[in-house]
């Protein structure tokens, strides 16, 4: 028992767990979130769980584009639609939530790169893996056989969402309010001399008396 509780293959096993545990818990919190910036931050946090079962079945590409796509650039772009949506922040005073959030998110995906590759700095902790591909595998080839051969119509229809995504992402930003303010290119190529300019005839008048000698 004791042997087991040490071994490669448990470990393997503790981390699918725990890291299955954070990303179902990060999942509930996106959905159930009232304010979207906790719901991106745990976004986040979902996807970096994800990526580090991917490495668990040795999935590198998978888990190192999930990371530097998704995490990296794809939530900075809902960072960005989130804020041109005008979300109301009240200022506090003091550690604001969205930073006792962001410290949370980051403090677990710090606790789960250690579980996952300290494991891979100490000698003590069997190497063995529980996930064992033959040499020279190659995970760009059989995703793209995946991607490209077997799934062409759902990767095409998950184009076409992501599209409409989008879309309707930019429609958000375009919705009218009374205090703003637009230019009219149009309007500024066709204007003439005598609509931007009138001279004003006034009379001259004196300045007020402050007192002293006239």
């Amino acid at each position: 028992m004791i042997e087991y509780l040490l071994s490669g293959e448990f470990y393997q096993i503790m981390l699918f767990y725990v890291y299955a545990a954070i990303l179902i818990g990060a999942a509930l919190a996106v959905v159930t979130m009232r304010n979207s910036i906790y719901s991106a931050l745990f976004l986040i946090l979902c996807f970096f769980s994800a990526a580090a079962l991917w490495m668990l079945l040795e999935a590198e590409f998978l888990a190192l584009t999930l990371v530097l796509v998704y995490v990296g650039a794809v939530m900075v772009l809902f960072l960005f639609v989130i804020m041109m949506l005008d979300v109301k922040i009240k200022a506090k005073s003091g550690m604001s939530g969205y930073t006792k959030v962001g410290l949370l998110v980051a403090l677990l995906m710090g606790v789960e790169m250690v579980m996952l590759l300290g494991k891979k700095l100490v000698d003590v902790v069997p190497q063995d893996d529980l996930v064992k591909h033959a040499l020279g595998h190659s995970n760009v080839k059989e995703v793209a056989t995946s991607l490209f051969m077997k799934y062409t119509l759902p990767f095409e229809l998950a184009s076409v969402v992501l599209l409409v995504a989008i879309v309707a992402a930019i429609l958000l930003t375009l919705r009218r309010r009374d205090d703003y303010k637009s230019v009219s290119p149009e309007n500024q190529v066709h204007v003439k001399a005598k609509d931007r300019m009138r001279v004003v005839k006034m009379d001259a008048e004196r300045g007020n008396y402050i007192g002293g000698e006239e």
